[in-house]
């Protein structure tokens, strides 16, 4: 093959690959008609979280004992590190990512990646005053989780929770109970 024929070949395969990346890469919101915490206080919401619940998806699939810990990078950023125990494999498995905010810091509007350039819509969208019980959707109803300073959570939260998800449009037949020990 010629020059030409290289040149035509890059740029019509950058053309083909760069929706998909640009959709990748794309600004994450908070989805239509739900608000985000306001007066959030990262410092506060640093910290070990219990996963009680979530609608299981293949990076968590099959896993138990799950945690979240959040941390304050020096450049602003957060420090995602999640735990959980793979049941089918009998071995802990353990990722690590960073989150943004979406805006304005007071607000429970994020955006975490474990991949690179690629961010998913991560937004408190009711937690007590204390810290001590969150619920998080993302940014579509494929993703939804109950997280807990404790491992375990009162069953009023619970219950308010699932009110408040139901409201928003999830089919909450899709819930997983996150075993604790």
């Amino acid at each position: 093959m010629n020059y030409k024929t290289y040149i035509k070949i890059a740029i019509g395969s950058a053309l083909l690959i760069a929706p998909f990346i640009i959709n990748a890469c794309k600004t994450v919101k908070v989805p239509p008609g739900v608000s985000v915490v306001d007066n959030f206080e990262i410092k506060s919401y640093a910290g070990k979280w219990y996963e009680i619940a979530r609608f299981d998806f293949k990076h968590e699939k099959d896993l138990n004992q799950v945690t979240a810990e959040y941390s304050l990078n020096d450049d602003g950023s957060i420090k995602v590190l999640n735990k959980g125990f793979d049941t089918k494999k009998n071995e802990w498995k353990e990722s690590e990512g960073k989150a943004n905010f979406i805006g304005d810091q007071n607000k429970g509007a994020l955006k975490v990646s474990f991949f690179g350039p690629f961010y998913s819509g991560y937004n408190v969208v009711s937690m007590d005053p204390a810290y001590e019980n969150v619920l998080v959707f993302g940014e579509s109803t494929d993703y939804i989780w109950f997280l807990s300073r404790n491992k375990s959570m009162p069953e009023k939260v619970k219950e308010k929770f699932i009110r408040i998800a139901i409201e928003a449009g999830y089919d909450m037949s899709r819930l997983v109970w996150t075993e604790q020990k």
